[in-house]
């Protein structure tokens, strides 16, 4: 029989299967005899391109950050990057809320996050901030970013009025925030971001020097600030 066109197994074609069944059941439900069965492969197959689970999880998580855009510290003021790089960051790990709490272990050896982890440093330290405080700078960031993906604050609340009504009078209106989950959890992100890099703007010209002013951008997150 003439062999097939193309590979039953490519890497790509692992790590898509592997984010879709995290994506819709966990991190829990992935394991090697899953996948394979969900390939139509048998487990074996599987380590012809990955010596170990965790190297598929890697590669996953890896996919993810890929897709987090860090160009603005080469092109923007370190404020307007922070606040971009941000936004970019939480879209990512939004869109993939399930492998978050594998991101949050660290960079390791993958090349995505690494490259990520050395552009915002190197930004850092370029527009002048020690090197220590680029890394808490990224850390910090980190830790925003990741605890607003893990899920939704607005979602919390169950939709039952007499629930808040009966025993407590200030949640009067928490059975409504479900229904305005995006603007929520955007908002309250958004909230979060801004008073961060406000916050860090005052201690870079207390401790390294003044800095220019910003001038506002037309861009969405820009105008949604605005018209607050």
């Amino acid at each position: 029989m003439p062999r097939p066109s193309q590979a039953l197994l490519s890497r790509q074609r692992i790590v898509e299967t592997a984010a879709a069944m995290i994506d819709a059941d966990g991190l829990a439900a992935l394991s090697t005899r899953r996948l394979a069965a969900e390939l139509g492969v048998r487990g074996p197959s599987l380590y012809n391109h990955f010596a170990t689970k965790d190297a598929i999880l890697d590669a996953v998580a890896d996919a993810v950050i890929a897709g987090v855009d860090v160009s603005f510290f080469t092109t923007h003021d370190w404020r307007e990057a922070l606040r971009r790089w941000g936004h970019s960051y939480r879209d990512a790990l939004t869109a993939h809320p399930n492998i978050v709490p594998y991101l949050a272990q660290g960079p390791g050896r993958r090349p995505a996050a690494l490259h990520m982890a050395d552009a915002v440093y190197g930004g850092l330290v370029k527009a002048g901030w020690p090197p220590a405080r680029a890394t808490h700078i990224g850390a910090v960031m980190r830790y925003l970013v990741a605890g607003s993906s893990l899920g939704s604050f607005a979602r919390g609340f169950v939709e039952d009025p007499e629930l808040y009504a009966a025993h407590y009078p200030h949640l009067s209106q928490a059975h409504r925030l479900a229904e305005h989950q995006h603007s929520v959890d955007e908002g309250a992100f958004t909230l979060g971001l801004d008073a961060l890099i406000d916050g860090l703007a005052r201690e870079y010209e207390a401790t390294v020097g003044p800095l220019p002013p910003l001038e506002p951008r037309p861009d969405s997150y820009y105008s949604r600030n605005l018209q607050r």
